[in-house]
């Protein structure tokens, strides 16, 4: 496969992904990242240029496993591949955000969804916006259903290095409820703690969260 490096093919290719979604998710958020400063060090193959029918997202460097490419005979093929990805069928708690009270439209990226403040809507008395630091990671660790060993801990220490996230902290500066996104623009680990669960917090969380991508670019479909 050819690894696409001239900006001008990246940009290109951005916009026709972006004509193929939502069957091209997988592989749409990480190339928004790569035409955005490539903060996760993804690259981008294509089988042929222009006219491919596959197209893979993958750390840079890395060798394309076997039978990694997905097939559907007459529609856009993309992929991806990451050591921590969800396995097939998972829906992450976007799914579930109608209940939260906001008022989605899904965005290109996952994470990228567009969500409208409600009346009185804000962070709760005591509840400032920050941001999580390198020393949240074991807790991020502990919280994630994917975590509790070296390997997602090395993820969740990358992740939270090189994207953007959203954390809600209490008037002492402890994490009370936050929200990570990854190399694929999607949300990996959002939490809020047991004890401060029924405030409110996730609500306020996701909100900023999707504002700071959509203005990042991230764009709306559906």
């Amino acid at each position: 496969m050819k690894i696409l490096t001239c900006p001008a093919h990246l940009q290109l290719l951005e916009g026709i992904l972006r004509k193929s979604l939502p069957f091209a998710l997988p592989v749409f958020g990480a190339v928004l990242n790569i035409n955005r400063g490539n903060p996760g060090n993804y690259e981008v193959l294509v089988d042929k240029w222009p006219e491919f029918g596959a197209v893979l997202a993958r750390p840079s460097g890395e060798v394309a496993r076997a039978g990694g490419v997905t097939r559907r005979p007459g529609t856009c093929r993309v992929c991806s591949e990451h050591p921590w990805a969800p396995p097939a069928g998972f829906v992450g708690p976007w799914g579930h955000w109608g209940g939260l009270g906001l008022d989605l439209v899904m965005l290109g990226a996952g994470l990228g969804y567009r969500a409208h403040w409600k009346q009185g809507f804000g962070p709760a008395p005591g509840v400032r916006v920050g941001s999580l630091s390198p020393s949240h990671v074991d807790l991020l660790n502990d919280t994630w259903p994917y975590g509790g060993n070296a390997r997602s801990r090395r993820y969740l220490a990358e992740i939270l290095g090189r994207f953007p996230q959203v954390c809600l902290l209490d008037s002492s500066g402890q994490p009370v409820a936050w929200v990570l996104t990854d190399h694929f623009g999607t949300g990996t680990h959002s939490y809020t703690l047991p004890e401060q669960r029924r405030r409110g917090h996730m609500q306020v969380a996701l909100t900023l969260a999707a504002q700071r991508a959509h203005a990042r670019g991230f764009p709306s479909f559906g």
